[in-house]
């Protein structure tokens, strides 16, 4: 009885069609196009140099909070070495604290960027190899570069013993064909590009194709299909980010879309919208970004002719690298010596100086031992 009852996306007699209401789209659609022009020309009026340096950060964002939002964290510097390995020439082995699985993400994300070949099963198993080379989801084996063999593949949360059911995938025999119609879509489908990678990213997670990792593979989807728009060069947003700052409304808009209890007019409005709405906001993130590299262009040209030293150099570099301004908790004694390496004596007299040069300045309410700088721009 129970297996006779139609609960899921992939058993409604329409699927895999995914009917929406365009018209209740335009609105977002145009605040997209919009941002993202403007996103283009601020980017025309920077040096090669300079876009390079937001096209590394943002994918070293797209690294990162790709895999936060399936709960696995890498470390920042792990990242950016990573990055820095495969796209600055300039880049010294000696810097390097790059791991296996940082550089295996990155590599992803590079050939999802910039690879604009045709999306094939081949492709997408090297993807999946990529991300569990040993063949373990830390404990669990899993099978690597192949699509899973296991029908009752279920998404679930909660403690053992009070698991709770999101989603009930299809079965094994179904996988490599519905994959197949997937791939054409991506590859061949004359559809807007907006709404044609958030349901792709919907399809690709619907099917669960694979036994883990098919979030992050289904965002690396997204990022090939608005890549192509992107001119051979990187996107100079992370979507993933986005999506990260409301996991909760991720997997909630996933569940009353994949579920036919509440999605019963089988409709995908929905979740196209919210696909939207996390793609602008990636974009108006990157729009803040861009002024950040406005506000660092501008701090060294008027700093870098200061007679500052290596420690003091690798401070601000390091500052700028997190978040400049917006540098979390500013910067303290403590976090000089430790940045620096150096002596407490020698922190205290370098930060005077970048004091009285002007490059810094000490944080309105802070004193004493919590006293705090800020770059000053």
């Amino acid at each position: 009885m129970e297996q006779n009852i139609k609960k899921w996306l992939w058993q409604h007699k329409n699927y895999p069609a995914f009917p929406y209401d365009k018209m209740a789209l335009q609105e977002i659609i145009a605040k997209i196009e919009y941002n993202r022009g403007q996103l283009d020309g601020m980017a025309q009026l920077f040096v090669e140099k300079d876009i390079k340096e937001i096209e590394i950060d943002a994918l070293i964002e797209e690294s990162i909070h790709t895999s936060e939002i399936e709960g696995e964290y890498f470390k920042r510097d792990s990242v950016r070495s990573s990055v820095r390995k495969k796209l600055d020439e300039n880049f010294s082995l000696e810097q390097d604290s790059s791991t296996h699985r940082s550089d295996a993400l990155v590599a992803i994300l590079l050939d999802a960027n910039l690879n604009r070949e045709p999306l094939s099963v081949e492709r997408l198993h090297g993807w999946h190899n990529a991300l569990f080379v040993g063949g373990y989801d830390v404990l669990t084996k899993i099978n690597v570069a192949t699509f899973r063999a296991e029908d009752k593949m279920e998404v679930v949360s909660g403690a053992i013993g009070h698991e709770k059911i999101h989603y009930l995938a299809p079965p094994s025999k179904l996988i490599e064909e519905d994959v197949l119609k997937l791939l054409n879509y991506c590859n061949e489908f004359d559809e807007n590009i907006y709404i044609k990678s958030a349901l792709a990213h919907l399809w690709f997670v619907a099917i669960h194709p694979y036994d883990d990792g098919n979030g992050r593979i289904a965002r690396a989807i997204t990022d090939y299909l608005l890549s192509s728009i992107s001119k051979g060069s990187f996107k100079l947003y992370s979507i993933s980010t986005a999506i990260n700052a409301d996991r909760k409304g991720y997997y909630g808009v996933l569940d009353r879309t994949t579920n036919l209890f509440m999605n019963r007019e089988y409709d995908f409005t929905l979740w196209i919208e919210w696909h939207l709405k996390m793609l602008n906001q990636a974009i108006e993130m990157a729009l803040e970004k861009i002024n950040s590299v406005v506000e660092k262009i501008k701090f060294w040209d008027r700093c870098r002719n200061k007679k500052l030293n290596i420690r003091q150099l690798k401070v601000l570099n390091k500052i700028w690298e997190n978040g400049g301004v917006n540098f979390e908790g500013g910067l303290n004694t403590k976090k000089y010596m430790a940045i620096a390496k150096t002596s407490r004596a020698t922190a205290v007299r370098d930060i005077g100086e970048l004091v009285f040069y002007g490059c810094i300045a000490q944080i309105e309410g802070s004193s004493g031992r919590n006293v705090r700088y800020g770059i000053v721009v």
